[in-house]
């Protein structure tokens, strides 16, 4: 048996209405995630030491140039 915990999936939410349809996907898979607000700090993001990231998008628009941003 393989250990949830060892594959971990954050989701970036930018506000989209299915973040959570998203978590619960991802969990059905086997794989432990965890949503965190897109503008969550640097070192949480570090210390969570994801696989992967999912952008979980929102209603501001990709051309808007001051709308929210990933950490980078």
């Amino acid at each position: 048996m393989t250990d949830i915990h060892s594959d971990r999936i954050l989701i970036l939410d930018f506000g989209a209405q299915y973040t959570q349809l998203i978590a619960r996907r991802v969990r059905e898979c086997g794989v432990y995630c965890e949503i965190y607000a897109w503008d969550v700090d640097e070192q949480a993001i570090r210390a969570f030491a994801p696989k992967g990231v999912i952008l979980s998008g929102g209603p501001e628009s990709v051309t808007v140039t001051e709308g929210p941003r990933a950490p980078q």
